[in-house]
């Protein structure tokens, strides 16, 4: 079993943890003994996985742990390469990540106070640990497994200071058999933060990208007795947003900071391999007026299609110096595959679609996403003005996160971040318009204190003429697989409105390779009916990954959904290159 003294004791023999993070949910499955194979030939000797609630549970008391979400089947793969985990299992995981990994049907209590010890939200975290946690109890290292560690909550302190709250967590686990040592993670710059983050039972352990030699002792001043000094996230690279440059660290200097830390501690990199958030699980950042990219390559020592970089190569060489270990043979080889050009084949426009996809919900007021049971992708608010009345003025409340305005099929006005509540006035007045309001969920905060406040969708109302209107059909989109299946691309579409844009791939060899959407605007794609995420022209992502398990020998679909009207009608598939 795992003790911790001064330093942690496995089997009464010093341990040196030498972590990578690695998220099973933004790999796909068939891809996940390459990444672990190569993060132990880097040296580790330890994986670690967030949990998120949210992939788990995205309606309330239905549960999946299949396919992409089967992590016992993960587990026991990183058990049978011989390494160690360590495991955070929500209820809040930060990670840019869709809503921290928090499920978006917590909202639908308007009076939802979260991360705290409000009733209905401790209930509901219970309800889940009751589910997962005796998934994992057979799996900890006191009972043959591999589970060293179990973390509480994540970066609590930047949140708040319910010890309560984290005694409740802790207490729950330890009920539902969680035996091995708990830990927290917190940042070491103020004393008041990372002590809110702290709670009896547990080890405080530390997150940051560099500075160990200060930020180990002002951990150890904080904690006030000897313990294991461990930087739970190694941030080693770092996430990119819509709008902004591509982050990056160089293997000089990461390696640098490794050994810093080794010479001193422990260590989890915080990424090993970024990975993908494939679908509409990208976060965003309180402040943020974007969301974050779809790539997650984090710049980590795996890119996010698995390639060792420069930056693997410099901190296994580090590695070395502090543990002796032979790499293994790898047991697959993936190759990389340029497709070239794909003509377009059909189009069609979302309101010419509409109701082939979805059937509205009428309502005399709007409905929130959360109040209609959604979580993720987009709504469509349809009102019909009067037929006596002429439209001058359109006003939103309370619309999040972009809400583009339609009247009679024309664009009138985007609302959004950067116009907000924005009050727009018709150069000619629009006898009964028929108004379409297509809201984006472009993601729910994962980190700030705004948390309670995401609720996705109109809110409050539409204002038209400075009066409140009433009377809405209310089109839910997540775009999952059974609705971009019911597409009728046998009808027509109209320039500028949103569209669908089919093309397709007769292919003999299944290969990884990267679409490139040139020429499109802003939206997201689909390959065989999968999400493979978000674009937007306005970058620093340029091409969005596909991996070769999504494929298949023989013809294939790719559709991409895009918002602004701005198409191309071709797009190509290539060898590399996402950035």
């Amino acid at each position: 079993m795992l003790e911790i003294k001064d330093t942690f004791y496995l089997n009464g023999e010093e341990l040196q943890i030498i972590s990578a993070s690695f998220h099973y949910f933004r790999t796909v499955p068939e891809y996940w003994r390459d990444r672990l194979e190569k993060l132990k030939n880097m040296g580790c000797n330890t994986i670690e996985t967030y949990i998120p609630w949210n992939f788990h549970e995205e309606k309330r008391g239905q549960y999946r742990f299949d396919g992409i979400r089967d992590i016992c089947a993960f587990i026991e793969l990183v058990q049978e390469l011989d390494m160690y985990m360590i495991v955070r299992p929500s209820p809040y995981i930060c990670s840019e990540w869709e809503f921290g990994g928090l499920p978006a049907w917590l909202l639908k209590d308007r009076n939802m106070r979260l991360r705290c010890s409000y009733e209905p939200y401790l209930q509901a975290v219970k309800e889940y640990y009751e589910v997962l946690i005796p998934m994992l109890v057979p799996y900890q290292i006191d009972r043959g497994g591999n589970i060293i560690l179990v973390q509480i909550e994540n970066e609590y302190g930047y949140y708040g200071n319910d010890k309560a709250y984290l005694e409740f967590l802790r207490d729950t686990m330890r009920e539902l058999g969680i035996t091995v040592p708990f830990v927290t993670s917190d940042g070491p710059w103020k004393e008041s933060g990372f002590k809110a983050g702290c709670v009896e039972g547990a080890l405080p352990t530390g997150n940051f990208g560099s500075d160990a030699a200060k930020q180990f002792p002002a951990m150890e001043q904080y904690i006030g007795k000897k313990v294991p000094l461990m930087c739970m996230e190694f941030w080693n690279g770092w996430f990119d947003a819509w709008g902004e440059g591509h982050h990056t660290t160089s293997a000089e200097a990461a390696a640098k900071e490794l050994d810093e830390i080794l010479s001193r501690g422990h260590v989890n990199f915080y990424m090993g391999e970024g990975g993908t958030s494939f679908g509409f699980m990208s976060g965003r950042n309180a402040g943020n007026t974007t969301c974050d990219i779809t790539s997650y390559d984090y710049d980590g020592p795996l890119s996010e299609d698995g390639q060792m970089t420069e930056k693997y190569y410099a901190c296994q060489k580090v590695i070395r110096k502090y543990r002796d270990f032979e790499e293994m043979p790898l047991s697959m080889e993936i190759q990389r595959k340029s497709y070239g050009s794909l003509t377009l084949k059909k189009r069609v426009g979302l309101f010419q679609t509409l109701e082939d996809i979805a059937k509205p919900i009428r309502s005399a007021y709007p409905l929130t996403m959360e109040e209609i049971d959604q979580s993720v992708g987009y709504m469509l608010y349809r009102i019909q003005a009067t037929p006596e009345e002429k439209v001058l003025n359109i006003q939103l409340e309370g619309a999040n996160d972009r809400t583009q305005v339609y009247q009679n099929g024309v664009l009138s006005f985007v609302d959004g971040f950067d116009n907000r509540g924005c009050f727009y006035e018709s150069k000619e007045p629009v006898t009964a318009p028929v108004i379409d309001l297509l809201c984006e969920n472009m993601s729910r905060e994962n980190f700030g204190t705004g948390l309670d406040e995401q609720r996705k969708g109109i809110s409050k109302g539409v204002k038209l003429n400075e009066h409140y209107h009433y009377g809405y059909e209310i089109y839910s989109l997540p775009f999952d697989e059974e609705q971009i299946a019911k597409l009728n691309f046998d009808k027509d579409y109209e320039e500028g409105q949103p569209s669908f844009s089919l093309f397709e791939l007769e292919i003999d060899e299944v290969a990884d390779t990267f679409l490139d959407f040139t020429g499109f605007g802003k939206g997201c794609a689909f390959v065989n009916g999968f999400n493979i995420g978000r674009f937007w022209e306005i970058g620093p992502q340029k091409r969005l990954y596909i991996p070769a398990p999504l494929l298949k020998k023989g013809l294939n679909q790719i559709i991409l959904f895009e918002t602004e009207g701005k198409t191309s009608d071709s797009v190509s598939l290539c060898d590399g290159g996402v950035f």
